[in-house]
């Protein structure tokens, strides 16, 4: 039974150009495609082809949660970008214990990584680890050409700047007693490709290929064959992109998703890393305590501060910018009031480091108290006014005068 349907159906399509389900030789399955189909993550989107369907899901992260690779490679030390496949039973109408990936499920994903690779941002351009699963939701033909392009718009709903947009679609092949005996099928389904010689799939851009991935079940290939499937492919894809995709999402949003972490960057001098990092780790975990963020700094002085809060960012990006800033006279610093003395009130305006101001330089006017004007734990902007570098001791003042005063103010 399984010769004479194989058979049959190689002969319906080699010899009377007829396909299994009616469709033209060239003809692509209806498509579809929608993004934001799951409200609380960072990016998701859904595309299908018939009985084909993916939904992808995109998520951001600090460059810290980079995947860490221990291979041979040394030059290939950690991943980036993640692209995961899962295929469970239902998608095919099976019931089934569901377990780790497999080999399938593995190969899959690689080549979806593999085909959006070359149009993601740099990490100057785009400061985040970016993962993708693509879950299918039903599986009859090329599942790993529709995370392609589910892939490609989740991330792009997500707002990561891709530099354009990929597609991906699978050619099939037929072929007869002789080299010049064959016919190519534009998006196989399952029958096909389980009857055919051939799962031919192609990624890329209106420009050029990112990926190429081959199946044959024959001894070779004529280059009559391989030509015609990259045309037939680069016709497909164009049409998938202009009629399917871009309909749904035409470029990456301006901006990440509200849920997503923003991360900024600042640049410091190497040598005063461990003046932000402090004595075991005790400054940098202060700023974490009180701004909420994550901060990652790299062995060049790259300080990367992720949060969902941009006014908690900026904050850690000031206290950061303070302890790495040499003091000079005549500059505008704000800080909170630490303790207070008879004399005056010490400020903290970055971990680690404080100024004094006198009674005397609380106010224009005369003060009896220094509570009269500041209590501890309030924010206040000083002016620095004398530096003691031998004693370590920071002179500021508080008074209206001094700091609509241009540049220094005697002390």
């Amino acid at each position: 039974m399984y010769q004479y349907e194989k058979k049959t159906v190689r002969k319906m399509i080699l010899k009377d150009h007829k396909r299994p389900d009616g469709r033209e030789i060239t003809q692509i399955r209806p498509l579809a495609a929608e993004v934001d189909i799951i409200p609380r993550v960072h990016g998701s989107a859904m595309f299908t082809r018939g009985q084909t369907q993916i939904c992808d899901v995109c998520t951001l992260a600090p460059l810290s949660e980079v995947q860490k690779l221990d291979g041979l490679d040394v030059y290939q030390t950690y991943k980036r970008y993640m692209h995961h496949y899962n295929f469970p039973a239902y998608s095919v109408g099976e019931t089934k214990v569901s377990r780790g990936p497999g080999r399938r499920e593995i190969g899959h994903g690689a080549l979806a990584e593999r085909a959006l690779l070359p149009v993601l941002p740099t990490e100057e351009e785009f400061p985040y680890a970016i993962r993708c699963v693509s879950e299918t939701f039903e599986s009859n033909g090329s599942t790993s050409m529709g995370s392609t392009c589910a892939s490609c718009m989740s991330l792009m709903a997500a707002g990561v700047p891709i530099k354009k947009m990929v597609a991906g679609i699978s050619c099939g092949l037929v072929t007869g007693d002789t080299d010049d005996d064959f016919i190519l099928l534009t998006d196989i389904q399952g029958l096909e490709d389980f009857f055919g010689d051939m799962d031919f799939k192609v990624t890329g851009t209106d420009d050029g290929i990112t990926a190429i991935q081959m199946d044959i079940k024959i001894h070779g290939l004529t280059r009559p064959i391989v030509e015609g499937a990259i045309a037939r492919c680069k016709e497909a894809r164009t049409f998938i992109l202009n009629t399917c995709m871009r309909p749904c999402i035409d470029a990456p949003r301006a901006e990440v998703s509200e849920y997503a972490p923003k991360i900024e960057q600042i640049t410091i001098d190497p040598q005063k890393i461990g003046d932000v990092v402090g004595k075991q780790g005790k400054t940098i975990n202060k700023i974490i305590e009180e701004t909420g963020v994550k901060i990652d700094i790299s062995d060049d002085g790259m300080v990367s501060v992720a949060g969902t809060d941009k006014t908690m960012i900026a904050k850690a990006i000031e206290i950061i910018t303070n302890i790495v800033t040499d003091l000079e006279v005549g500059m505008v610093l704000t800080g909170k009031v630490a303790r207070i003395l008879e004399f005056g009130a010490f400020v903290e305006f970055a971990p680690g480091k404080e100024g004094m101001i006198h009674i005397s330089k609380l106010a224009d006017r005369r003060v009896g108290r220094v509570e009269d004007v500041v209590n501890i734990g309030d924010q206040v902007t000083t002016k620095v006014i004398k530096i003691d570098a031998m004693r370590g001791r920071v002179d500021l003042s508080m008074r209206p005068s001094d700091l609509e005063a241009k540049g220094p103010v005697k002390a």
